[in-house]
């Protein structure tokens, strides 16, 4: 569950970056659905790795067991590098998220 709370805030987010930017329109909101597309990709790539790890056994064609890499790592920092493409275009950065502070 907290997954989707983290997907449904970061969608939030991003939608309310392009309102600040004066750029809500169908094809901005259409990418945030991309965005948010490449984000699940990246969430299964990245559990694919944190349960099958780095490097995967493999059973060669004479039936020996050899290692290769796990194709999700590859992938994922594909994935992950058109996220952060897909971002710039849309006219968005990071913010660092404020904290209140009480005590003002």
């Amino acid at each position: 569950m907290a997954k989707r709370n983290a997907r449904s805030g970061i969608k939030a987010d991003l939608l309310s970056q392009l309102k600040r930017n004066g750029t809500v329109t169908k094809f901005y909101t259409d990418l945030v659905g991309d965005y948010m597309e490449m984000y699940d990709a990246k969430n299964k790539l990245a559990e694919d790795i944190q349960e099958r790890g780095v490097t995967v056994a493999y059973y060669s064609n004479n039936g020996t067991v050899n290692i290769k890499k796990n194709e999700s790592v590859g992938e994922f920092l594909k994935v992950n590098a058109q996220m952060i493409k897909l971002l710039d275009s849309m006219g968005i950065a990071p913010t660092p998220e404020v904290e209140e502070d009480d005590e003002m």
